[in-house]
C-alpha cells in the first residue's frame, strides 16, 4: 500500500477477528455523520456472471456460479435489471464514474496504457478520432477529490486504469485518493497468485507493466490477488474509523479480467465444469468472498448500516475469447459481450444497499448508466458539485429512485454510447459505433465499413436479432436525430475513412445512406 502506513495482521480470520471499535462511546455526531461509501466495481463481470437471476434464461454455466453475498445484498437492497456501463470497455466507464460525464464528453473513448500512445489504432481504412490517450490527470474534477474535500478518507484498492503509465494520472493519489492499494496504469494483472509475486516473471517482479505494485508483503504467499486487496482494504477502513472519518472505498478487484487463473482454494467446487470455466467460476466466487470480508469488517465496526454499498461491473462479460464453449454466447440471452455495441457489451449487474433509504428486495427495470453514480454519491455524501463541472454533468442522481419517490427518473430518458474504435477481437457488434437506447428502442450506428444504422426493440428482442429499421423509419429518424444532437453537444470525435469524417447519424448524405448490410 502506498500513501499511508498501516500494520497488517494476517491471516484473514485473524485480521477480521481483531477489528473492534477503539472508542466504545459512539456520539450523536458520529451517528449523524455522512454515510460511508463502498463502491465495488468488478472488472469484466457479465450481466449473467452471478447467481442473481436477472432473466429466466442464462448461459450454460450460470447455475454453477456461487455469489451468496451478492444475493444477500440484493435481498437487502435494490437490484437493477437494466443497468449499463458507460462503455463496452474499461477505462471509458471507469473515468465516467469518476467524472459523471460520458466517455464521449470526457474524450476518453478507449482503454489506455502508455503515455501518448494510442491503443485504438486504425484498421481496414477507418481511423479513430483524436482522443485523450493519457486519461484522467491532476486538475480534473473527480469523485474522490470532491469527497476528500468534504472530509472523507478516500481509498482506492485494485485496478485503477484511469491515467496512462508515465503520466501523473497513473497514480490514484494524484486523482483525489488518500490511499492507493495496488492501483496503477495497467488494466489487468500479470498473475493473480501471490506465490508468483503477482508478476509475469516471479523472479523479477515489477519489470512488466502488468505486474501489480505495492503488495510485496504477499509475495511468495499462498494468497489470491482479490484476497490480498480485501485484506488491505479492511485495514484501510479500520484506519479511517480510528481517525473518525467517513470513508469512500473504491474497491476494484482486477478480477474477473483475463488471465483466467483459478483460485485453487475453491477449484474442487467446480469439478463438473470445463477447466477454463471452472477457473472463471473460482474467480467469481473469490470476488463474492471479498464482498463478505468487507461486510464483516463493517459489521465488526458497527458501521454497516451507515454505509451505502454499490456493486457493479465496468463493462459486459468477456465472451469473444479465452473462454470455453462457443464465443459470444456467455452472456445469453444477451448477444455478444465485452467490446460490442450489443447488449452483451454494456449491460451489467447493479445492486445497491442503503439501509433506511432503500426498501429491501426491490427490483427496478429503469435504465441507468455508470456515470449516474457520480451525482448519486455526491448527493448521498451531501457534497456540492462545482458549478462549472455541474454544467457538464450527464449522469443524474439516482437518490430519488432509491428512495422510491414517484416520479423519480424518466424511464424513457435517452442513454448514449460512443466508441469510435476497433476492439481487438472479432464478433457481433464489435465495430466502431455510436448508439442510443430510449425506452424499449435501441439504435446502433456502426461507423465501419460503411455508415449503417440498425434498430431493435429490446422489449421483444433482447438478443438483438431482428433489425426493425425498415419497418419503423420514423423511430429510426427520431433516434438518429436525438443521438446526432447529443454527439454534437458533447463534441464527440467521429472516425474517418479515406480522409473524410464519418457523418453524424442524422447527417447521412443521400450517397452515404446505408445499405442495411450487417
Amino acid at each position: 500500500m502506498t500513501g499511508m502506513k498501516i500494520v497488517i495482521l494476517t491471516p484473514l480470520l485473524a485480521l477480521i477477528g481483531s477489528i473492534c471499535c477503539t472508542d466504545s462511546q459512539l456520539t450523536a455526531a458520529e451517528d449523524a455523520a455522512p454515510p460511508n461509501i463502498l463502491f465495488f466495481i468488478v472488472d469484466d463481470l457479465g450481466w449473467q456472471d452471478t447467481s442473481l437471476r436477472l432473466h429466466r434464461q442464462g448461459p450454460p454455466h450460470r447455475d454453477a456460479y456461487r455469489t451468496p453475498q451478492l444475493q444477500r445484498l440484493a435481498a437487502e437492497g435494490i437490484t437493477f435489471t437494466d443497468a449499463y456501463a458507460s462503455s463496452p470497455v474499461c477505462t471509458p466507464t471507469r473515468t465516467s464514474v469518476m467524472t459523471g460525464r460520458s466517455p464521449q464528453q470526457n474524450q476518453i473513448t478507449y482503454w489506455i496504457l502508455h503515455k501518448d500512445q494510442d491503443t485504438g489504432r486504425a484498421r481496414e481504412g477507418t481511423s479513430p478520432p483524436s482522443w485523450k490517450v493519457n486519461g484522467l490527470q491532476p486538475g480534473d474534477v473527480t469523485l474522490p477529490l470532491l469527497l476528500q474535500q468534504r472530509g472523507y478518507q478516500t481509498i482506492h484498492a485494485g485496478k485503477a486504469h484511469l491515467g496512462a503509465k508515465g503520466t501523473a494520472g497513473e497514480d490514484p493519489l494524484q486523482l483525489g485518493f488518500d490511499v492507493n492499494i495496488g492501483g496503477h496504469a495497467a488494466g489487468g494483472p500479470a498473475d493473480y497468485r501471490g506465490s508468483r509475486n503477482f508478476a509475469k516473471d516471479p523472479a523479477h517482479p515489477g519489470k512488466s507493466v502488468w505486474d501489480i505494485p505495492g503488495l510485496e508483503k504477499y509475495h511468495g504467499k499462498d494468497i489470491y490477488l482479490t484476497e490480498a486487496l480485501a485484506l488491505e482494504s479492511v485495514a484501510a477502513i479500520h484506519d479511517a474509523h480510528i481517525r473518525k472519518k467517513p470513508f469512500f472505498l473504491h474497491f476494484s478487484p482486477y478480477a474477473v479480467h483475463a488471465p483466467i487463473i483459478a483460485n485453487s482454494r475453491w477449484s474442487h467446487r467446480y469439478s463438473e465444469l470445463p477447466a477454463k470455466e471452472a477457473a472463471y467460476a473460482t474467480m467469481i466466487e473469490t470476488v463474492d468472498r471479498a464482498l463478505a470480508t468487507l461486510r464483516k469488517a463493517l459489521e465488526e465496526l458497527e458501521i454497516l448500516d451507515n454505509t451505502i454499498i454499490i456493486f457493479t461491473s465496468d463493462n459486459g462479460g468477456l465472451s469473444a475469447h479465452a473462454r470455453n464453449g462457443k464465443a459470444h454466447t456467455h452472456n445469453h440471452p444477451l448477444n455478444s459481450g465485452k467490446g460490442s455495441a450489443l447488449e452483451g457489451g454494456t449491460r451489467v449487474p447493479l445492486v445497491i444497499r442503503w439501509p433506511g433509504t432503500i426498501d429491501a428486495g426491490r427490483i427496478c427495470a429503469t435504465p441507468v448508466i455508470s456515470h449516474d453514480h457520480f451525482p448519486t454519491l455526491l448527493q448521498v455524501a451531501g457534497v456540492e458539485c462545482p458549478p462549472a463541472h455541474q454544467r457538464t454533468l450527464e449522469g443524474i442522481s439516482l437518490v430519488p429512485l432509491l428512495r422510491g419517490e414517484d416520479p423519480a427518473i424518466d424511464p424513457n430518458r435517452p442513454l448514449f454510447w460512443h466508441m469510435p474504435h476497433f476492439w481487438g477481437p472479432r464478433g457481433p457488434g464489435i465495430l466502431p459505433f455510436s448508439s442510443i437506447r430510449q425506452g424499449p428502442w435501441k439504435m446502433i450506428y456502426y461507423h465501419h465499413p460503411l455508415p449503417t444504422r440498425v434498430l431493435y426493440h429490446l422489449g421483444d428482442d433482447l438478443a438483438e436479432k431482428n433489425d426493425l429499421s425498415k419497418e419503423n423509419p420514423q423511430v429510426l429518424t427520431t433516434l438518429s436525430a436525438t443521438l446526432g444532437k447529443h454527439l454534437r453537444q458533447v463534441k464527440a470525435g467521429m472516425p474517418s475513412r479515406a480522409g473524410r469524417m464519418i457523418p453524424y447519424p442524422d447527417r447521412l448524405a443521400p450517397s452515404e445512406k446505408e445499405s442495411n448490410k450487417k
